[in-house]
């Protein structure tokens, strides 16, 4: 059994081997030298999201993964569950996690605009991107999207003719 973890654009590959057609050969080497070591199970993992010096990236799966024949994958995706962490010093726990701007991260099933956190979309002009993001309820409802091509977005969901993928 192999896991393979960080299969993500810019950490495997890395940056600098994209940047350069003889690295990135050798780094796709180095992949499926890794992929084949496995006897019975191969686990490939990544991030969505990953704080790299106090900010906060969103990433694609490796162009290494999409290498792979599709008949030979089966994602497995598990179901987002936010926990309070403890404090060791303290027996309170705090009731919200907070993320960078200070607001409680909701871990949301579904939505009344029919959309749900980690869902894949696609904008006509943005292209294809997962939900990071829902808040408020009917005209006033904002979706956040983490497009592929263009990074993160704030849309109002009335105007923005999301499609699911």
């Amino acid at each position: 059994m192999v896991f393979m973890a960080g299969v993500e654009e810019g950490i495997f590959p890395s940056q600098m081997a994209m940047d350069e057609g003889d690295r990135l050969d050798e780094e796709r080497r180095l992949c499926y030298v890794g992929m084949t070591r496995a006897m019975k199970q191969l686990y490939i993992t990544y991030a969505e999201s990953r704080r790299i010096y106090g900010r906060e990236n969103f990433a694609r799966p490796s162009r290494f993964i999409k290498e792979i024949p599709s008949e030979y994958v089966q994602e497995i995706r598990l179901k987002a569950q936010v926990t309070a962490p403890t404090n060791r010093f303290s027996n309170r726990i705090n009731s919200a996690i907070s993320d960078s701007r200070n607001r409680p991260v909701r871990a949301v099933a579904g939505h009344e605009s029919g959309f749900s956190i980690g869902q894949r979309v696609m904008h006509f002009k943005f292209g294809e991107g997962k939900v990071i993001d829902l808040e408020g309820n009917g005209e006033q409802a904002v979706i956040e999207v983490n497009f592929d091509d263009v990074g993160r977005k704030r849309l109002k969901i009335a105007f923005a003719r999301l499609e699911k993928v």
